[in-house]
């Protein structure tokens, strides 16, 4: 995947497809440690120990419409190409927590690309999950609810492409 907006599009959707009803992403850019950490929590299905401990074999999926279950892998190999590292624990019948941690300035991390625009269209096409992204960076604590969102907007539709565009330049303009 040519940036991270892909990664987190992929393991967002990953969410979907267990059932969640709430996902959060925490991005976390921490200069003095010289890492950036994306954090998947959700409340889906979860994963038994057998399925955990297959997960990141890019041969093995859940999935019925291929055989193969590249995201997670790609994220790890990513994560470790920087100095980092991935670390994934779930509950079944709890949820899943996936952790990515990259080198911040390792010059072999892929640039961030559309963060917004990538949120906001998976959430959008599942206006009836709560997707939460918290973003820091120094002294930046940024948060985006689509449960405040749907509240605020007062029965208009997450999915109109006008909500749409102005939701995706408020959270790129909050986090840059």
């Amino acid at each position: 995947m040519k940036d991270l907006a892909m990664h987190i599009m992929d393991i967002l959707q990953n969410s979907t497809r267990a059932g969640a009803t709430e996902i959060t992403l925490d991005v976390i850019e921490d200069a003095s440690k010289d890492t950036l950490t994306l954090r998947f929590i959700d409340n889906g299905c979860g994963m038994d120990e057998e399925t955990l401990s297959k997960v990141l074999n890019p041969f093995f999926t859940t999935r019925t419409t291929r055989k193969v279950g590249l995201g997670l892998s790609l994220l790890k190999q990513n994560a470790e190409q920087t100095g980092g590292f991935l670390d994934i624990t779930s509950q079944k019948g709890v949820g899943t927590t996936v952790t990515a941690v990259f080198g911040l300035t390792n010059i072999d991390r892929p640039p961030m690309g559309d963060l917004a625009g990538g949120f906001v269209l998976t959430a959008s096409a599942y206006p009836n999950i709560r997707f939460i992204l918290n973003y820091q960076r120094d002294d930046l604590n940024y948060k985006f609810d689509t449960q405040e969102v749907l509240e605020i907007l007062d029965g208009i539709s997450i999915q109109e492409p006008e909500v749409i565009q102005y939701l995706t330049e408020m959270i790129a303009e909050n986090i840059k």
